[in-house]
């Protein structure tokens, strides 16, 4: 028994500190709340007041003949009771409606929110179609908890009691007793019972996120499948996910099924000794037909929602497992976070400098080691190297995407470490190698740069770009979707559109990681020109792999296994004949080579 306690009170902590989340978004509205509250109260009034009123009607007419009346103010009052039950019902929810769905947006809103305040090193590791289906069947979860708890749980307790109070003032505690004890059965055996099935609840929801995580991936990657034909290859591996699912699915259906047999039971053997008993009193002349009448509606009046109010636990104790994992991702801690005394950076001809940087993603694989070298104002500085040498991981640094664990980067003279990241990421504008776009219009993702821009701004983006003709020549023009990631464009169309997207930025520091690799030699000397044309009067870190881009940089850096080994201009470097002499002439000869075969 002991074993299980810290278990039990982990979940129900869990539990309470769900339902807290949700207070402060609940009192926004606190006239709402109360104003639906009492219409509740109202209409639970209205609903134990309907049998006080049938039992008045059937003893009024169980007279003799001679001295029988139509109760006509009875009549009446039972059919406006009737109405007040359903008519306060509907307006509590119509009243509520706006409060459930408020805290609905502002949660979601505020996962979807704190997503993005989390580390590149988050993103990397997360599983894109598990996140979002743990947001979908949150906010979900959100609707039922709110609405249920607090509109079929309170309701139905309030109906008891009401209900247990006048049998036990008007009639034989027996009654009370029977039903109490009823009740007991009923809630002990749903209690039980729901905590064994949350086992399978929780595995399905596992292995649903799981299935679905896989498909995207999947569908995300639909021109790899189809280049190694690995079609059923995929499909044996979500159906592996959906098997367990299915298996976990079948227990708790068959669960349920056993759970609503017994709790059928407890309810029918509850109603049968409460009716023998009614019965018994009639017999003897102690109750009337009214007080048999009256008993029995308040029976099925009860036992009804009883009987949904196991339901509706377990919906709630479900709701709360897939809050559960919602919540769980409002709890992952910030890795990159604003100093609160954060100031706004100085990006006004910046400086930048790296100073002894170590840094390694993982604590048993370090990248960087011992890295400094200066970016002057209005300079461009080339960094190159083979692959896995370190260059991306400065550029990742620089945008605080990590925070380096030894040594600093400053920018005019202020830690990055110091200013908010809204500012210093404001300041900065990159050119990827790898473009990823939204699935939307060509003119979106470019004036993602700068939401605010004009249309006329956005078109010069693209000119300057040396992509505006393209855009032009489609059917849609600006308003062409890209797709998925932008797989609808080739490679160098997707370039263009980032180097776009930078322009209209209009940042003070520019970083561009190898923005030419997916052009031609045509398409690269028109780019590189431009690129050059924007870079000047501003501060540049060029990462590349073609040598003959960056002949021109003010420096040039050259890295291997995390290490800068030289350092100074082209023709410093060519004059020094060492690794990157080797790599020029290396290229060098490759272009010759493929000059020759295309002759």
């Amino acid at each position: 028994m002991q074993t299980n306690n810290p278990k039990e009170f982990t979940s129900t902590h869990k539990n309470l500190k769900t339902i807290t989340t949700l207070l402060p978004y609940l009192w926004e509205f606190k006239t709402r709340v109360i104003l639906a509250l009492s219409l509740l109260v109202l209409a639970k009034l209205a609903s134990v007041s309907v049998p006080l009123v049938l039992k008045d009607i059937v003893d009024a007419l169980n007279q003799p003949r001679a001295m029988l009346m139509l109760p006509v103010l009875l009549l009446v009052g039972y059919g406006l009771l009737r109405l007040c039950t359903t008519l306060f019902g509907e307006l509590r929810d119509a009243i509520f409606a706006k409060v459930t769905q408020r805290a609905i947006r502002r949660i979601a809103n505020k996962v979807f929110g704190h997503l993005h305040t989390l580390s590149l090193r988050f993103h990397l590791e997360r599983q894109t179609g598990g996140v979002s289906r743990d947001i979908e069947r949150g906010t979900r979860g959100i609707s039922f908890l709110l609405n249920f708890m607090l509109f079929n749980i309170l309701p139905t307790i309030l109906e008891i009691s009401l209900v247990m109070a006048i049998l036990i003032n008007q009639y034989d505690i027996r009654f009370a007793g029977i039903i109490f004890i009823t009740l007991l059965a009923y809630i002990a055996l749903t209690l039980v019972v729901t905590e064994w099935r949350m086992i399978f609840r929780r595995t399905m929801n596992t292995m649903d996120s799981k299935a679905n995580t896989q498909a995207i991936d999947s569908l995300l990657n639909y021109e790899t499948v189809k280049y190694f034909g690995n079609e059923a290859w995929e499909s044996r591996r979500y159906d592996e996910n959906l098997q367990t699912w299915e298996k976990a699915a079948i227990r708790n259906q068959v669960s349920l099924a056993a759970l609503n047999s017994g709790q059928s039971a407890i309810i029918a053997v509850g109603i049968t000794l409460l009716m023998f008993l009614a019965a018994d009193h009639v017999i003897e002349g102690t109750m009337t037909i009214g007080d048999l009448v009256l008993i029995n509606a308040y029976l099925l009046q009860l036992y009804m929602p009883l009987h949904f109010l196991g339901f509706v636990y377990r919906e709630i104790r479900h709701s709360l497992a897939d809050m559960e994992r919602m919540f769980y991702l409002l709890d992952e801690n910030r890795e990159i976070q604003d100093k609160p005394n954060a100031r706004t950076l100085d990006a006004h001809n910046p400086a930048i400098r790296f100073d002894h940087v170590n840094f390694g993603y993982d604590a048993n694989r370090q990248i960087l080691f011992d890295v400094s070298f200066n970016i002057p104002a209005n300079q461009n500085i080339a960094v190159v190297g083979q692959s896995g040498s370190g260059k991306s991981t400065l550029a990742r640094l620089l945008f605080r995407f990590y925070d380096v664990q030894s040594g600093s980067i400053h920018i005019n003279n202020q830690d990055v470490r110091d200013v908010t990241q809204h500012s210093l990421r404001a300041a900065m504008g990159i050119v990827p190698q790898d473009t990823v776009l939204f699935n939307d219009s060509i003119y979106y993702n470019i004036a993602y740069g700068r939401p605010d821009a004009t249309t006329e701004e956005v078109y010069a983006a693209a000119k300057s770009a040396h992509i505006h003709d393209f855009i032009e020549s489609l059917p849609g023009k600006y308003e062409t979707i890209v797709g998925e990631r932008g797989l609808k464009l080739s490679g160098g169309e997707k370039q263009r559109v980032a180097i776009a997207r930078t322009i209209l930025k209009n940042p003070a520091i520019l970083i561009f990681d190898e923005a030419t690799s997916a052009l031609d030699s045509s398409s690269e000397k028109q780019i590189q020109a431009e690129l050059k044309r924007i870079a000047k009067n501003r501060t540049t870190l060029t990462i590349a792999h073609r040598l003959s881009t960056i002949a021109d940089a003010d420096q040039i850096l050259v890295m291997e296994n995390g290490r800068i080994i030289e350092q100074g201009t082209h023709s410093q470097l060519l004059a020094a004949n060492q690794t990157y002499a080797r790599m020029w002439a290396l290229q060098q000869q490759e272009q010759s080579e493929h000059v020759q075969q295309n002759t």
